[in-house]
């Protein structure tokens, strides 16, 4: 901290010698310093802290720990946990979840208004989709469902299945229903005020496919109902129905329950007892025919 009054006092006409003496180091240090005044270590600091700054802004959930999982196995840095855990704690990297007694998770600010309006009825495919994640545990952990729902046919248009909650848990939910249904422009994606929904990626994913984000109040029962039917349905059909030893074999049971059974079996009297399947491909064809 000192050697850069050194080169100050330097240049009022104070010798580097007596600054030295007086400052108690040797003249070779300061040399040294000035040739390479950013150590090796300050460098790496500097790095690790951007990164860090990255995946928090993507997951704002994520505390030290899920920092530093993600530093090393998505961004290629070599860093220890305690060596994260120290710059986060500098930086004021924390995660948005309050741990307090008798609390849960604090809804952050929107990004979106509110294009809804607890609506959500649709005239046509492709106009409103609700995306929503729910979780179920384990031997292993739990396993996280991202679902987004079409509003006019109630098809599970896309849907992502993850241990971890991330901001990756949402876009790739929102990739599959981009490319499933064509790349619509226009749709209005509804969620929540979660961080996921809230992401960099993921509202940047919004922009660049011209689809409209849209959020609803903070706790919100008429919000959260939307999707109520669909989670419902698959907590006593799928979640419920045993104890689930691996992750991965829960995955491919929601998986064939929503393509095989809610897709193509379940018929459902708000869609005039039919399956969405059905529903759309009636739809499809009477639209065409116009």
């Amino acid at each position: 901290m000192m050697y850069p009054l050194v080169g100050e006092l330097a240049g009022e006409g104070i010798p580097v010698t007596v600054t030295c003496r007086v400052l108690g180091f040797s003249t070779q240090a300061y040399h040294a310093w000035r040739k390479d005044p950013v150590c090796r270590r300050d460098w790496d600091d500097a790095h690790l802290i951007n990164a860090a700054y990255d995946v928090h802004a993507d997951d704002p959930e994520f505390g030290y720990r899920l920092i530093a999982d993600e530093l090393v196995h998505e961004k290629g840095l070599t860093a220890s946990e305690n060596r994260v855990q120290r710059l986060c704690a500098l930086q004021g990297i924390v995660s948005v979840i309050v741990k307090k007694r008798g609390s849960g998770k604090k809804a952050g600010p929107a990004v979106h208004d509110d294009l809804v309006n607890r609506d959500f009825t649709a005239d046509a495919p492709d106009v409103l989709w609700l995306v929503d994640i729910t979780e179920h545990w384990t031997a292993e952990g739990k396993v996280y469902l991202c679902a987004i729902k079409d509003c006019h046919s109630n098809r599970i248009v896309g849907y992502s299945i993850d241990s971890r909650m991330k901001a990756s848990l949402a876009v790739n939910a929102l990739r599959m229903a981009i490319i499933l249904r064509g790349r619509p422009a226009g749709t209005i994606v509804h969620s929540d005020r979660g961080s996921q929904f809230r992401s960099k990626k993921f509202t940047r994913m919004l922009a660049n496919n011209n689809l409209r984000g849209s959020m609803g109040r903070v706790s919100s029962a008429g919000d959260n109902a939307a999707m109520e039917s669909f989670f419902s349905l698959l907590q006593k059909n799928v979640l419920n129905r045993k104890q689930w030893t691996t992750r991965e074999e829960l995955r491919l049971a929601i998986v064939h329950w929503i393509e095989r059974t809610y897709h193509r079996r379940r018929r459902q009297r708000a869609l005039g007892k039919l399956t969405p399947i059905e529903f759309e491909t009636i739809h499809h064809t009477v639209a065409k025919a116009a």
